[in-house]
């Protein structure tokens, strides 16, 4: 039998459960949920690395094509005032494109960043909401 100092309590303590309960409903189906949303960022961001990669690939084959082409033309230059003009433009145009590949793949990876931590930011948001509801 309860003495009235524990039944306060266990009153307290029971309401509680029963908040926490009504607030996250079935915790397997909030643990499935959780699960999704981890497998569903994860399939993200296989598909944006993958496109990453393909990329990347993509860029270094134009790279070799690029370098084997201003290779045959500096071995074409007849003097050395032509070799170092034409140095100088090749040297410009690969810094300009090295440039612009950071700047494009910088961005890809922070789009990608938040596309994959969007299924996990929402599930947060969920808990955050039960959490409240039942303070």
């Amino acid at each position: 039998m309860a003495t009235r100092t524990t039944a306060k309590p266990r009153t307290k303590a029971k309401a509680a459960y029963e908040k926490g309960e009504a607030a996250f409903g079935d915790a397997a189906s909030f643990t499935k949920g959780n699960i999704e949303a981890i497998l569903e960022s994860g399939k993200i961001l296989g598909t944006g690395l993958k496109q990453l990669g393909e990329g990347y690939v993509a860029e270094g084959r134009s790279a070799a094509a690029t370098f084997n082409a201003d290779f045959k033309e500096l071995a074409a230059v007849q003097s050395p005032v032509d070799f170092f003009k034409l140095q100088s433009k090749i040297i410009g145009r690969n810094f300009g494109t090295a440039v612009d590949f950071q700047a494009k793949n910088a961005e890809a990876v922070l789009k990608l960043a938040k596309d994959t931590a969007a299924p996990l930011t929402k599930r947060v948001g969920l808990a955050v909401d039960a959490v409240r509801k039942t303070a």
